[in-house]
């Protein structure tokens, strides 16, 4: 019953933050809504018992993305004046409703294969044994990183002064 009423608290306030995301015109309050959705996003992983999405959500995502966006933010100027109208809003909300559609009929018609109990044991250990044993993915994780440290160095050299 806990599960439940946390399952559904997490889930109200990550799509309440998600909206926050679109509908804000602060960008840096936007941003700080995004790391809220990114924070309730594992909170849901931990109450499905997915450990290890929910830590490499809060190392990623939570860590990582939300510090580079709002980096990124705090480097440009006119943040508080927001983003400015736009006039693709309405296409914009067409392709959305479509992808909306798409998803839910594929949601719909797939069939869904539901264990019949949680797991006993947390996944955590086997899962990274596996990523990152002998023959892991240690090299993709250090391609990533470097990814995150170049988009940083890019991000500081756009937004300084000339």
């Amino acid at each position: 019953m806990g599960l439940t009423i946390a399952f559904w608290a997490f889930g109200t306030v990550a799509l309440l933050s998600a909206l926050g995301v679109v509908l804000l015109r602060n960008v840096f309050r936007a941003a700080l809504s995004l790391v809220l959705c990114f924070l309730c996003i594992a909170g849901l992983y931990v109450t499905l018992s997915a450990d290890f999405l929910a830590a490499a959500q809060i190392l990623v995502y939570v860590g990582a993305i939300s510090v580079l966006i709002i980096l990124a933010v705090m480097m440009t100027r006119n943040v508080p004046q927001g983003s400015p109208g736009n006039r693709l809003k309405i296409p914009a909300l067409l392709v959305a409703a479509v992808f909306l559609g798409v998803m839910a009929v594929a949601m719909i018609y797939t069939p869904w294969q539901v264990a019949a109990t949680a797991p006993a044991a947390p996944t955590t250990a086997p899962l990274a044994g596996r990523l990152f044993g002998d023959r892991g993915f240690v090299l993709a994780v250090e391609i990533g990183a470097v990814l995150i440290l170049s988009a940083v160095i890019g991000a500081i050299a756009i937004a300084r002064e000339k």
